[in-house]
This record gives structure tokens, C-alpha cells and sequence, in this order.
């Protein structure tokens, strides 16, 4: 330990903040506003423009050396020359992509004709990575709401997209469904809202006990449909896992 202050720590000029790596540029300005940044976060308000290429570059590098460190020849090895610079962009740009790209834009209509009965989204094919072992989730997601005369309706295809920003980050099945929640909840502003997701673990069916039947199901329910179980038990009876 050189006993250095971390830069996390102390004040930086704009020129000493500009000699930082990107990552460790971006962790400042989160720390500083006291913004979390967990592997489930989006801290696309934080990055500048040009930032996400340095990012991308930086993952490049770090994977070279976990190659290295598992001892794979990459010089020679023509399967593993491109390895770390194909896996920093499925991070950054594709698997991860909902940490580091802003809420897609969402079109959404008032509710001219006072809709307000149950209507239901789904199977909708989501794809996320557990935290803990970085492996694949693979799974669908159905969504009911049940829209009152104050609701903003969006278009079909949009829920789809607000699932792939959510999902697309590392993180826990449980979480990443209330976090979908909360999104559609405050967009929306429904009567009643449920979600369930059904997916495979693939930190189950690949490592550990290597089980390839066991599915995870979980579900959140709000408004109407926590305290109407008629309502709920209508929503269940009509999805198809």
C-alpha cells in the first residue's frame, strides 16, 4: 500500500479527473452524488460522451488478462486472438447494456376511451445474467394491468423494450421483476398491476448441481390485483407458462 488517497476520497480538478481511467472517472462522479452502483444499476446519467468506448476498451484489457491468468495461449491459440474484444462488447454493448444506455424512449397515449379492464402483455422473451456466477437467465415475462381513466397507455411493442433495458444488467431474478414493476408502475399509473416471469437458470443447469428441469417462477402483484383474488386468479388462469 504507497498510503496514495484513493480518488474516490478527495476532490479532483478537472484535470485530474480527465487522467483517469474512464471507470475509475465515472465511479467518482457516482460516489460524489452518493448514487449506488450495483451490477443491477443504470448509470447511463453518469457516463460522457466517448466514455462507453473507453469503458468497452478497459474490459478489453482486464479480460486479456483473465485469459492470461487461466493460462490460454492467445497468440497462438487463432480460436481465443479476439476472445476479450468480443466479450467486452457482449458486456457493454449488448448482455449489460440496460447499466449503461439510457430508458429507451416510450410513446405513451392517454386513456381517451376509460379503459379499465385486465389487459394482458406476454409471453414476452426476456434474457439476463445471474450476479453471482454471471450465466445466463433465459425466461418470458407476462404483465396485467388493469388501466384506469388516468392511465398512460403505451404501445404493445414497448413493453418489450422496457423488459430488454431492465433485464439486460447482472442481477438476482427477484429483484429484476420488481424492478420491471416499479418501471411500469410510475409509467403507467394502473389500478392494478402483475407480473410473473418463469426462466431457466443457467448457474443451476451448467455448474453446481447441473439440473437441467428446475425453472424459478416468481411473481409481484399490486393494487387490484393483491387485494381482489378474483382478479388475480383471472390473470393466472389466462397466462400460458
Amino acid at each position: 500500500m504507497s498510503g496514495k488517497p484513493s480518488p474516490l476520497n478527495v476532490s479532483l480538478s478537472p484535470a485530474e479527473l480527465s487522467a483517469l481511467p474512464a471507470s475509475e472517472r465515472v465511479r467518482y462522479r457516482l460516489v460524489s452524488a452518493g448514487c449506488r452502483h450495483h451490477a443491477n444499476d443504470n448509470i447511463a446519467d453518469f457516463i460522457e460522451d466517448g466514455e462507453l468506448a473507453e469503458l468497452q476498451a478497459e474490459v478489453q484489457a482486464q479480460m486479456q488478462g483473465v485469459l492470461r491468468a487461466l493460462v490460454i495461449d492467445t497468440d497462438s491459440d487463432h480460436n481465443t486472438q479476439d476472445t476479450a474484444k468480443r466479450v467486452a462488447k457482449m458486456f457493454v454493448q449488448e448482455i449489460f447494456k440496460g447499466r449503461y444506455q439510457p430508458m429507451p424512449s416510450v410513446t405513451e397515449f392517454p386513456n381517451v376511451s376509460r379503459l379499465n379492464e385486465l389487459m394482458i402483455v406476454g409471453p414476452i422473451t426476456v434474457r439476463s445474467a445471474c450476479s453471482h456466477h454471471l450465466c445466463p437467465i433465459m425466461g418470458k415475462v407476462w404483465i396485467g394491468l388493469l388501466p384506469n381513466e388516468h392511465s398512460n397507455l403505451i404501445g404493445l411493442s414497448k413493453y418489450a423494450r422496457i423488459c430488454d433495458w431492465i433485464m439486460s444488467r447482472p442481477q438476482i431474478q427477484e429483484e429484476a421483476v420488481t424492478m420491471l414493476a416499479n418501471e411500469l408502475q410510475e409509467r403507467v399509473q394502473p389500478d392494478g398491476l402483475a407480473i410473473v416471469m418463469e426462466a431457466d437458470h443457467f448457474c443451476m443447469h451448467w455448474r453446481g448441481v447441473k439440473d437441467n428441469e428446475s425453472k424459478m417462477t416468481n411473481s409481484v402483484m399490486r393494487g387490484a390485483f393483491l387485494k381482489d383474488p378474483n382478479l388475480r386468479r383471472e390473470f393466472l388462469s389466462l397466462i400460458k407458462p
